[in-house]
């Protein structure tokens, strides 16, 4: 086989059905962490997979478990445990389209924030393969509604994460309850003592495949400003945000109050910016997710644990309103943009107390940073630019049976608006999401509580703002 094609999925011992599944996918070349991961993962060897968020991790360890899945036996043969509900459902979503040509492979999300009564009976029914958080997962277990005693392989993914949110006590708890025999994939962006000590523990002569964490230059654009004494960060973020004009762009604190304030402020200088962190109800990342996701919100100002795992392919820009505490995290942050082969670009406000964090970004870049002054404020009208879209949130979702193209024909029928004016429809268990272009929401948000969905009247509503996002007790 030449060398050109190494990096070919078609060298690999896979299935026609998956090799068709990956050309439907227009999958034509592995990443660097699918080709030094999935020949061992192929040949049933425990792997512990360090690389960076969007390196192609979920495919490596999902072609492996789908390999592996005998889909006529119709028990749970893989578990795959993730931080976030974000995480999970990407990850499922993801597995599902990788076995679109396999058929008859059942994927199940057991997560918080969606009843539990709900998930036993959908466990009662029968799966193949499991993604959740340890929480849930843990719960199952205790209620016994979760058997996994045909399980063979198990998947920790972003391992570090699950650490630094606390799940340790719950995965080796989890584990207890697996067979011995089984495979164990472990895929982490850091590989920290901790995580040392749980792979010895919860694997078997583990083959460690890491993948340089850097950025190219050309793909990510980074540049640092000089916060001067006594200045406005919040004030010299924003200058930042006019100056540069992207159309999307996510914002990382290093702290919970400071997201709520940054978002505030923002918010109250005309900015369309919504804020996640870890007090959030489910039900209320998930609304925030989505209002960002489908350009109703250009602003997503974020902690570093609630932006891991988040779904988002198309990201202009980061700003780092303070550097972040360690280097490796300063890469997980600006690696949000630049991805998919498109450029990006990282902005990061350098203050007298981030001097210490910049010389440790220094090392990681191996070169000498030297911030530049805050430029100018740009004359003339400066008012930031309005979100493109706006969201609608409609009172029903799957359980009442609601499809996508149930509420595109309710906006579009007579008397309705353009169907160009419809952007992304997103559908939960009691809830639809759908995006509409902002001069058409008015009028869209008048049909639909006119109209009928199913033959039956909804409530519809705009949200607007973060004052439709609630703080409260997260879901486990």
């Amino acid at each position: 086989m030449s060398e050109r094609d190494a990096d070919d999925f078609a060298s690999l011992p896979l299935s026609e059905a998956l090799l068709a599944g990956l050309a439907a996918l227009d999958y034509q070349r592995m990443t660097p962490v699918q080709e030094k991961s999935l020949p061992p993962i192929l040949a049933g060897r425990d792997v512990i997979g360090q690389s960076k968020t969007g390196s192609g991790k979920t495919a490596a360890f999902g072609l492996g478990l789908l390999m592996r899945l005998d889909a006529a036996e119709f028990c749970i043969q893989s578990l795959i445990l993730c931080p976030t509900r974000e995480l999970a459902n990407q990850v499922s979503n993801e597995i599902r389209r990788l076995a679109s040509q396999v058929g008859n492979v059942k994927i199940l999300t057991l997560c918080g924030g969606t009843p539990f009564r709900h998930q036993a009976d959908s466990l009662a029914h029968g799966a193949h393969i499991i993604v959740g958080t340890p929480g849930r997962i843990e719960d199952h277990l205790r209620k016994k509604t979760l058997d996994l005693d045909h399980l063979a392989v198990l998947v920790l993914d972003e391992a570090d994460r699950m650490l630094d949110m606390g799940f340790q006590d719950s995965l080796e708890r989890i584990v207890k309850e697996l067979p011995a025999e089984r495979q164990t994939l472990l895929f982490s962006a850091t590989y920290p003592a901790e995580i040392q000590s749980i792979a010895t523990r919860v694997m078997q002569q583990p083959e460690l495949v890491r993948v340089a964490a850097t950025h190219d230059a050309e793909t990510i654009s980074q540049q640092f400003f000089t916060l001067p004494p006594d200045a406005d960060r919040a004030a010299a973020l924003r200058l930042l945000l006019t100056v540069f004009k992207p159309s999307s762009a996510l914002v990382f604190c290093n702290t919970r109050r400071d997201t709520d304030e940054v978002t505030a402020s923002l918010s109250g200088h005309g900015f369309a910016a919504l804020a996640l962190h870890g007090d959030m109800l489910q039900r209320d990342r998930d609304q925030t997710l989505v209002r960002f996701a489908n350009g109703s919100a250009r602003i997503l100002v974020a902690t570093d644990v609630a932006a891991r795992g988040l779904d988002i392919d198309s990201l202009d820009a980061v700003f780092n309103y303070h550097i972040a505490n360690d280097a490796e995290a300063h890469l997980h942050r600006i690696g949000r943009t630049g991805r998919a082969g498109s450029k990006g670009s990282a902005y990061s406000l350098v203050g007298s107390e981030d001097v210490r964090k910049l010389a440790i970004v220094e090392e990681l870049l191996g070169q000498p940073v030297t911030p530049q002054p805050l430029p100018p404020p740009p004359q003339g009208q400066t008012k930031p630019p309005d979100a493109v879209m706006a969201t609608i949130l409609i009172d029903a979702g799957k359980k009442q049976k609601i499809r996508a193209g149930d509420i595109l024909g309710a906006l579009t029928g007579e008397g309705g608006i353009a169907g160009g004016d419809v952007g992304k429809i997103d559908i939960f268990d009691q809830r639809a999401f759908v995006a509409v272009r902002s001069d058409a929401a008015r009028a869209a948000l008048k049909k639909l509580r006119e109209g009928k969905l199913k033959g039956r009247s909804h409530r519809a509503r705009l949200l607007q703002g973060q004052s439709d996002a609630r703080v409260g007790q997260r879901g486990r």
